[in-house]
């Protein structure tokens, strides 16, 4: 059984046939979907999504690109969100020096706000971290510490910055970027880590795995990406498909 721990279905990619899509997933092996919001109103489709849905669930939170929009009222609405049956996580959260469309310390104070927003709701947090790694980790260690745990989505550090993590009980994202031939050092990341602090991911609409590099992503292509798990872990795909299901479910509170 898959489960996609960070996918964006509100994405106008899937404008087309959204509700078709989501229908077929159960019928490809997906199990669970945690949709999560990257802006005001991804975060509000989420929650819809949960509804709808029995399969998706939803994490609700400020993408750095989007944290202008993160003023008080903003962060309050977001607190009720969160205390919706089906949210499991506070996410998309974090930093982006790549793309830079925010000022850093902007971005910082948004990430650390809410990070606090996790820990007073008790849900686990959904981080992103891109050209940012350092400022991230030191964040998420001065402020959040493993206090409700989470996910270093779409993870791209080193090996040694992965130890750290698993280290306060955070779980590492892998999605697409495993079976791409230039990505050797998530590949070395999921060689070095405990099977049992990895979880699957497709950012879908983005970073689709090969052998559809470049196309519209979704859920039921983590199949793929288990596949090279098992490979570079060098266990059989059944093992590693139900502990990395396991993993999802207890990280988000499922089990």
């Amino acid at each position: 059984m898959i489960f996609d721990t960070h996918a964006h279905y509100d994405e106008k990619a899937f404008d087309p046939d959204r509700e078709e899509l989501l229908a077929s997933l159960p019928g490809r092996g997906v199990g669970c979907i945690v949709n999560v919001g990257a802006s005001p109103q991804g975060a509000r489709a989420s929650v819809a999504f949960a509804r709808k849905y029995d399969h998706m669930y939803a994490a609700v939170g400020i993408h750095p690109d989007d944290v202008e929009a993160l003023d008080d009222a903003l962060l309050e609405e977001l607190r009720v969100m969160a205390g919706q049956p089906k949210t499991v996580a506070i996410g998309e959260i974090g930093l982006d020096y790549y793309w830079d469309v925010q000022p850093h310390e902007v971005q910082k104070e948004a990430f650390i706000r809410q990070l606090e927003l996790a820990k007073d709701v008790d849900l686990p947090i959904n981080v992103h971290s891109r050209d940012a790694a350092r400022d991230t980790f030191d964040i998420i260690r001065d402020h959040h510490a493993g206090t409700t745990g989470g996910i270093i989505h779409c993870f791209s550090g080193s090996v040694e910055m992965a130890r750290e993590y698993v280290k306060r009980g955070y779980y590492i994202g892998v999605g697409g970027v495993v079976t791409f031939k230039n990505g050797k050092t998530l590949k070395n990341v999921v060689r070095e880590v405990p099977l049992e602090r990895i979880v699957t991911e497709t950012d879908c609409p983005y970073l689709a795995p090969v052998p559809f590099r470049g196309k519209r992503n979704d859920s039921g292509m983590i199949r793929y990406v288990i596949d090279e798990i098992a490979a570079l872990k060098d266990i059989p795909v059944e093992e590693a498909e139900e502990v990395l299901y396991a993993n999802a479910m207890r990280v988000y509170r499922l089990g």
